[in-house]
């Protein structure tokens, strides 16, 4: 189980990510910092192997990210408000490991988190197309391109990408997941921009092709 250190000024978002984390099993959250040196103080003692880092809080800065990875052993997702392209230019240069926003999906965050712990790099869907639309070359930054295959979805969305593919409707994948139509719709329209797709033959087949169902299966789906 990774130890894991939270670093942001709001202390409200701080205990509600701890819960979260905790909610979903990573319940070794060595601790929660306000400020960079209250965050350094606490890896020494700690020796955390993740830090989630708002390095745009109060009482950080990008180079707090530079500091963290000169220690070499600890990966630093940073999770944050902040999508501009220079501002995410600056955190990739500085060395960071994942990139997500605070208001993503709750199942993408704690994806991200257990991602970065392994080694990978994570990108959420919306960094994702600032990288794309800003043009930003990570070849140039000296950072591996983000492997969205596998890790970009989350589970909710798989589960709403299999009942697509067999020909449910909106109003019934809302019943079968105990959901509003409303969250179902919001999960189809992350998947299309996630896939990078606008229509819902391309998710039928992105599932077929990924193995997540068979063409037989899809060949006998209902009719939408």
């Amino acid at each position: 189980m990774p130890r894991i250190l939270i670093a942001d000024s709001n202390q409200l978002v701080a205990c509600g990510l701890q819960a979260i984390l905790r909610s979903h099993g990573l319940q070794e959250v060595v601790g929660q910092a306000r400020t960079e040196e209250e965050m350094l103080d606490l890896i020494q003692h700690f020796s955390p192997e993740l830090v989630i880092l708002d390095f745009v809080s109060k009482g950080f800065s990008v180079d707090s990210i530079v500091r963290l990875k000169a220690m070499g052993r600890i990966r630093v997702l940073a999770l944050t408000d902040a999508q501009r392209g220079a501002t995410l230019v600056n955190a990739l240069r500085a060395g960071v490991d994942g990139y997500v926003k605070k208001d993503c999906d709750l199942q993408e965050i704690v994806e991200a988190v257990r991602e970065t712990h392994c080694g990978r790099k994570f990108f959420c869907s919306q960094i994702l197309e600032t990288i794309k639309k800003e043009g930003i070359n990570l070849e140039s930054l000296d950072v591996v391109e983000p492997d969205c295959a596998g890790i970009r979805l989350s589970k909710r969305e798989l589960e709403v990408i299999l009942l697509i593919a067999e020909g449910f409707t909106n109003p019934q994948i809302s019943e079968k997941l105990f959901v509003s139509p409303h969250t179902v719709t919001t999960h189809r329209r992350n998947i299309l921009q996630k896939l990078g797709v606008n229509n819902t033959a391309s998710v039928v087949l992105y599932a077929v092709q990924a193995g997540l169902v068979s063409p037989n299966k899809f060949l006998f789906a209902r009719v939408a």
